[in-house]
C-alpha cells in the first residue's frame, strides 16, 4: 500500500503543467523511540498545556497563537487569517530556473521528497519535464507552501521520477566567519602533509551508504530486549581520554604503522616459514645421498 501524500498540487514549467504529489523521502519508523511513564504505576504520562501565569491546565480548544510584540505582549493571529496570506505557491510548484548541481552550496540542503505525478493523465506531461531535465543536466529552482512556510525547492531527475529538496533561506545559515576566525595558521611541514596524505589514500572507498551501520540504535534495541526479558544490565567502564600532548609526526607515523604492520608481519612469517621449508628440504636431500652412498 503505497504512503499517503505529504502535499498535492500542479508542477508548472512554463505553460506545460502536471498534478503531482510529493512523499517524505525519509522515515523515522523503524527509530527506537521512548515514553515518559509514571514509575510507580508503569503507565504512560500525557503532556498538558499550563498557562505560564495562573498555571491553570489549558484545554485545547483555549489555545491560541501569538506572535511575542514584547516581553510578555502577543498578538494572537487566528487560523483564517493565517490562510488568507494566499500566495501562488500554496498549491503550484512553478519552475523559475535551472542552475548547475554543483553550484548549490550543500549547507542549504534540507529535507528530501518523492515527486511523483497524480493520475494516469499527468504521466506525459511529468515525463517531458523530467526528460528535458536530463538533457539538460540542470537542477530546477522553484517555490513551495509546505506546512504553512514558503520554501525554496531544488528538483532534479530521480530513476522515473523527481527528487525534490527543500533549501533554506540565507538567514537561517551561520556565517562560517563567526567559527573559523580564531583558528590558528600553524607551519606544517611537507612531511607531515604527505604522510596524512598517504593515510587518506589508504583508505580511499567509494560512497555506499549500504556499509553505514547505526551502532547507537542497535545497542539500544539491544538494551530494550536485555531489560525486557529480566537480565541485568552491566555498566560499561569509563573510557580512558587520550592526553592532549602529543607529537603530530608521531601519531602520523604510528597510524601508517599501525595499518601496514598486520601486513609486515605476514610477509615475515611467510618469509621465516619459507626458510624452515627450504632448510627441511635440503637436509632431506642430504639425508638421501647418505643413504645412496652407503
Amino acid at each position: 500500500m503505497a504512503p499517503r501524500a505529504y502535499w498535492k498540487g500542479t508542477l508548472k514549467l512554463s505553460l506545460v503543467s502536471c498534478p503531482v504529489a510529493l512523499y517524505p523521502a525519509t522515515t523515522a519508523a523503524e527509530k527506537t523511540r521512548f515514553h515518559m511513564i509514571n514509575r510507580e504505576t508503569g503507565n504512560r504520562l500525557k503532556q498538558q498545556m499550563v498557562d505560564s501565569e495562573t498555571g491553570d491546565v489549558v484545554e485545547s480548544d483555549q489555545k491560541g497563537r501569538g506572535y511575542e510584540l514584547r516581553k510578555g505582549k502577543y498578538v494572537e493571529i487566528e487560523p483564517e487569517e493565517l490562510e488568507a496570506v494566499q500566495i501562488e505557491s500554496n498549491h503550484t510548484i512553478d519552475i523559475e530556473s535551472f542552475v548547475p548541481s554543483e553550484e548549490i552550496d550543500q549547507r542549504y540542503l534540507n529535507h528530501p521528497y518523492y515527486i511523483a505525478p497524480e493520475g494516469k493523465a499527468a504521466v506525459e506531461a511529468f515525463a517531458v519535464i523530467r526528460d528535458a531535465m536530463k538533457d539538460q543536466g540542470r537542477v530546477a529552482l522553484a517555490k513551495i507552501v509546505l506546512t504553512n512556510r514558503e520554501h525554496i525547492i531544488a528538483i532534479e531527475p530521480l530513476g522515473k521520477g523527481l527528487l525534490g529538496t527543500t533549501l533554506r533561506f540565507p538567514y537561517e545559515l551561520r556565517d562560517e566567519d563567526e567559527f573559523f576566525d580564531d583558528i590558528r595558521s600553524p607551519k606544517i611541514t611537507k612531511d607531515m602533509v604527505e604522510l596524512a596524505s598517504h593515510i587518506l589514500h589508504t583508505k580511499a572507498a567509494h560512497f555506499d551508504p549500504g556499509k553505514f551501520k547505526d551502532e547507537y540504535e542497535n545497542a539500544l534495541k539491544s538494551l530494550v530486549k536485555r531489560k525486557a526479558s529480566g537480565k541485568k544490565i552491566a555498566m560499561p567502564e569509563p573510557e580512558e581520554r587520550p592526553s592532549n600532548v602529543v607529537s603530530l609526526m608521531d601519531a602520523l607515523k604510528q597510524s601508517l604503522k599501525g595499518r601496514g604492520g598486520k601486513k609486515t608481519a605476514g610477509k615475515s612469517h611467510a618469509r621465516r616459514k619459507t626458510g624452515r621449508q627450504r632448510a627441511a628440504k635440503k637436509t632431506q636431500r642430504a639425508t638421501g645421498r647418505q643413504r645412496t652412498a652407503s
